[in-house]
């Protein structure tokens, strides 16, 4: 045995470094990257939600100089009051109805996209044009669309014999709520309809092609191939789309306000009610807390299901 290989046997190897591993140098600059981010949201996020959780157990209107400790006082009058509890009736009528409306057209217009024709890049574009509007535009169109005087809607339904007489849509619940619904589905279906193109262009066409050849309709091709190759995208849409719908705010309070008496009296309006038209911050950070825990079950199951596709 030569001297070289001698000191070769005689030299440790140098460990091999963990995936992850940073240098102490590596991980200072990581630091100093992240800070301003982590900064930001300690005083943007954090602060301000256990800021509001500690008013949660306060009562402090307009008439009081500083907040008076008063337990869960404000958390039973939440789950007593009707008008709260109503609005809670509200928030899920308008999250499920938003939510399954918008997964079912943005699936139906991404199939369409799927096609191959003329022009498909310009409609896919134009597509995205209720997404890129500011939502608070978007509800001011759909007003003047839904006025009960001079509508566009309106106009439409009397010159096809649907109605006689313009139908005040704004004005009733049943009318309000349709409308908050549409005007969320209208721009949210470019995002999702995004999400399912991408599922559809990840297929293989092949088998597709031989599901045809075997004699498959286009109907046993969605129910057999499509549906069940986009299960993960519609676990990740529903998830997303719950969790902005629950979020709504701008889009009713510019349409409706909440109203007609409280008909769209979603949480977000409610807890707005209580901040700025009662002055009451101990029942409006009361109703945000339960908001928030509201989240957190979506979130959670949004985020197991990204973990459990990497």
């Amino acid at each position: 045995m030569d001297m070289a290989t001698t000191h070769q046997l005689g030299t440790k190897n140098p460990a091999r470094r963990k995936p992850g591993y940073l240098k102490r140098s590596d991980r200072r600059f990581a630091y100093l990257i992240l800070a301003p981010a982590m900064i930001a949201f300690l005083v943007m996020v954090a602060w301000p939600f256990v800021d509001a959780m500690s008013m949660a157990f306060y009562q402090y209107t307009i008439y009081d100089t500083e907040p008076i400790f008063i337990g869960f006082e404000n958390f039973r009058t939440i789950l007593t009051d009707p008008y709260v509890l109503g609005s809670w009736v509200t928030t899920a009528i308008f999250v499920a109805g938003t939510t399954l409306l918008t997964m079912f057209l943005g699936l139906s217009w991404a199939l369409l996209m799927y096609q191959d024709f003329r022009g498909r890049a310009v409609f896919r574009t134009m597509t995205l044009l209720p997404w890129i509007l500011p939502s608070t535009v978007s509800a001011f169109i759909w007003a003047w669309m839904l006025n009960g005087r001079y509508g566009i809607v309106n106009v439409l339904l009397m010159d096809i014999g649907v109605v006689n007489a313009p139908v005040q849509f704004l004005s009733n619940d049943v009318g309000a709520m349709m409308a908050v619904i549409l005007t969320r589905t209208w721009i949210s279906i470019p995002l999702f309809m995004s999400f399912f193109l991408a599922g559809l262009q990840s297929m293989d066409f092949q088998q597709i092609e031989a599901a045809r050849i075997d004699g498959a309709g286009n109907l046993k091709i969605v129910r057999r191939l499509i549906l069940p190759h986009l299960k993960p995208v519609f676990l990740v849409t529903g998830a997303l789309g719950m969790i902005g719908n629950l979020q709504q705010f701008d889009i009713i309070f510019a349409l409706t306000g909440g109203g007609p008496v409280r008909a769209t009296s979603v949480l977000s309006i409610e807890v707005y009610k209580q901040a700025f038209q009662n002055w009451n911050l101990g029942m409006a950070s009361a109703i945000g807390v339960l908001w928030v825990f509201t989240l957190m079950p979506i979130v959670i199951f949004y985020l197991r299901s990204l973990f459990r596709e990497d």
